[in-house]
């Protein structure tokens, strides 16, 4: 993994930030979990249309002969939104507290720019843009109980906020937007569901607020593929959705234990109605308007 020299990562919303590079986030990331366990994809359009590292075009190429039939969905333009998880500096910014186990797969699949692509397409063809956030508050962190990713969430207190009512010590902090999102979700269209607490939104309100504007196809991006992202394919599906998912606009964290983003491509090619490229989402986002 490429380490990021005198990086400054920030382990709370206030002031607490403390000079040091990504491999202290990954060692601070993975002693957590060591200490939580001890308590049919569809066709490429172009050769362009590729992950943004030679290594990732290899590591994570379609197989030459699928076994499973190739499906597909069609963009109805007064049915389909845009949904993004978890769109937020902790995640995607060498600032987050997850940079270091994420870090390398966002960078492989460029999933900062194509995140904007996807919100630029989505806002140019005026379809409704769905953001299904994380936040954890205060009273979070009085749980009796966790799974593994939980408790590292809690230690590294990532997407921490000091209170659900207001926004002091948002800006800027790991829960607050990536800055360049901000024109596109703070538009006054956005939908902006209350927060998901652990992977999947069966605690928020994301699926009524697609329902209540007669949404029943979904383009789903953001993080992370193997957890949050591949927790709301499977809920969404589960309650009646078509669901395609942005391949490249979604990475996952890479620890001993396996590849995050590996572990989720396998169960979008089995599960979700369609596989997209990010290229691909664009080209058809626009020919739906």
């Amino acid at each position: 993994m490429t380490t990021l020299k005198d990086n400054r990562i920030n382990h709370d919303i206030g002031n607490d930030v403390k000079e040091n590079d990504v491999d202290y986030t990954r060692r601070r990331m993975l002693a957590g979990v060591a200490g939580a366990a001890a308590a049919g994809a569809t066709a490429v359009i172009n050769s362009d249309v590729l992950a943004a590292t030679p290594e990732a075009r290899t590591a994570y190429a379609d197989p030459e002969n699928p076994g499973l039939p190739e499906i597909d969905m069609e963009i109805d333009p007064h049915r389909t939104a845009l949904v993004v998880v978890d769109p937020q500096i902790d995640f995607l910014d060498p600032k987050g507290v997850a940079w270091g186990v994420v870090g390398e797969s966002v960078t492989e699949q460029d999933v900062v720019k194509n995140l904007e692509r996807l919100f630029i397409a989505a806002k140019g063809a005026d379809m409704p843009v769905v953001i299904s956030p994380h936040y954890y508050y205060p009273q979070d962190h009085h749980w009796k109980f966790e799974g593994t990713l939980e408790r590292v969430m809690h230690d590294i207190k990532m997407f921490d906020r000091q209170d659900p009512l207001n926004l002091e010590g948002f800006e800027g902090s790991g829960a607050d937007w990536m800055p360049q999102y901000k024109k596109y979700i703070e538009d006054g269209k956005t939908i902006v569901c209350s927060p998901h607490k652990v992977y999947g939104p069966e605690q928020n309100d994301l699926v009524l607020q697609l329902r209540k504007i007669g949404i029943d196809k979904v383009i789903l991006a953001g993080m992370s593929a193997n957890l949050c992202v591949e927790s709301h394919m499977r809920e969404l599906l589960e309650t009646g959705f078509e669901v395609a998912v942005v391949r490249d606009a979604t990475a996952g964290a890479k620890v001993p234990e396996g590849d995050g983003y590996l572990a989720a491509l396998i169960n979008f090619r089995m599960i979700a109605n369609a596989v997209w490229w990010t290229d691909e989402a664009v080209q058809r986002i626009a020919k739906g308007a």
